[in-house]
């Protein structure tokens, strides 16, 4: 797996990214060498935020953390997105290098039922962000969906959890 090991307004010691490397290094045995993983830190305010997205075959995989120190944000992270690769064992399985879910690896888990307990249709309306904005303020939700006028493609604006919005637009996938 290729790691890259960024700060945004940090400066990083290389200790640091060496062991962001050896503890993220535990992930190979899931994914194989195409795999890469992002790791960005950054301060706020007197707290340390370590995010971590590790891309394979599609897929994508999160996590964040936030503490006093990144060294601590970066040990937890590791466990978080093994539980998320854990928790999804049974659908990641076709995709994830072979054996990756032997028995010594992962414990006999009860795999979580999703089922959708509420279905919604509604037109979507041409529109701009701004707009679709001030759409999802009226009607008080925390996130909208909108055909982008420009694009012409489904989108999504939503409250961002620092303040702010967010604009998610379909991508092509590209391996």
């Amino acid at each position: 797996m290729r790691i890259t090991v960024t700060g945004r307004k940090v400066t990083l010691r290389p200790s640091f990214v060496e062991r962001a490397e050896q503890k993220l290094n535990k992930l190979d045995k899931y994914f194989g060498d195409e795999a890469s993983c992002t790791v960005t830190v950054s301060q706020i305010q007197h707290l340390q935020r370590v995010e971590a997205t590790v891309r394979s075959k599609g897929m994508l995989y999160r996590a964040e953390v936030t503490e006093q120190d990144a060294i601590d944000a970066l040990d937890k992270i590791d466990d978080v997105l093994i539980r998320q690769i854990r928790k999804h064992k049974t659908k990641l399985e076709k995709r994830l290098q072979k054996d990756a879910f032997s028995k010594e690896a992962v414990l006999a888990e009860e795999e979580p039922v999703f089922e959708v307990v509420r279905a919604k249709s509604f037109i979507v309306k041409p529109m701009e962000p701004e707009e679709a904005i001030l759409q999802m303020n009226m009607i008080g939700h925390q996130f909208f969906m909108f055909r982008n006028m420009e694009t012409n493609e489904i989108n999504v604006v939503y409250h961002r959890n620092g303040g702010g919005y967010g604009l998610l637009e379909p991508k092509e996938e590209v391996d």
